[in-house]
């Protein structure tokens, strides 16, 4: 008889990362998360209906990341709701559709959304969705893209749910970043005394996954 694997002391992730898409309603958000968390593509269209959420669990440097990811509703009438998700998010994907210069137009607003509601650290990321299509569908040029980028100081990918261009590179560089945020911040909250008797490895491993587990909450 095979003996029973010894119990986890721990959570299965080091960092648990809540991210959340926003943008106009149509730019492929929803398509964005289904290719990114199921590696899927459906062409088929439905509105999101207020708030649905996504979990995948990536490896980096490493660690363990689970990512816990938001798609919330573009329409007007939801943005009440969504607002209350901007608070605990921990980096947000800004999409708008390559194709669609009103929504490339509209990110400022929801920029402005994210000053309002979100914390002031939150990691950003523009995203220009749709870049599969043809040329002479393009309304909004890539360099207009980084350049409104540049601006507020953030990265910036052009992707395509349906052939999979850059998708995971966009969730796996905000990961990183946010990543990277935490683990600075973590060092900085620890007393200098614990950081010099590290000895015991797995303890620390321990206090990182349940401060992370309390973060997430």
């Amino acid at each position: 008889m095979m003996a029973a694997p010894p119990a986890r002391a721990r959570a299965d992730y080091d960092y648990l990362v809540k991210l959340l898409l926003i943008g106009d309603s149509g730019v492929g958000k929803s398509c964005l998360l289904l290719r990114f968390s199921d590696g899927s593509f459906t062409t088929s269209f439905i509105t999101t209906i207020g708030i649905d959420f996504k979990i995948r669990t990536i490896e980096l440097d490493g660690k363990r990341i689970k990512l816990q990811i938001w798609d919330t509703a573009g329409q007007e009438r939801f943005r009440t709701i969504t607002t209350a998700y901007y608070r605990g998010a921990m980096g947000i994907l800004l999409v708008y559709d390559v194709t669609d210069e009103s929504s490339f137009n509209n990110i400022r607003n929801w920029i402005r959304n994210i000053e309002q509601h979100a914390s002031d650290n939150v990691n950003k990321v523009l995203v220009g969705n749709k870049a599969d299509m043809d040329e002479s569908k393009r309304a909004v040029p890539t360099s207009k893209g980084q350049a409104l980028a540049d601006e507020y100081g953030i990265k910036f990918f052009e992707t395509s749910a349906k052939t999979n261009l850059n998708v995971e590179q966009v969730f796996f560089s905000i990961a990183k970043d946010i990543k990277q945020r935490l683990a600075d911040t973590d060092s900085k909250a620890e007393p200098a005394a614990i950081r010099i008797n590290q000895q015991d490895q797995a303890a620390g491993a321990g206090q990182a996954a349940q401060k992370s587990a309390c973060c997430g909450s």
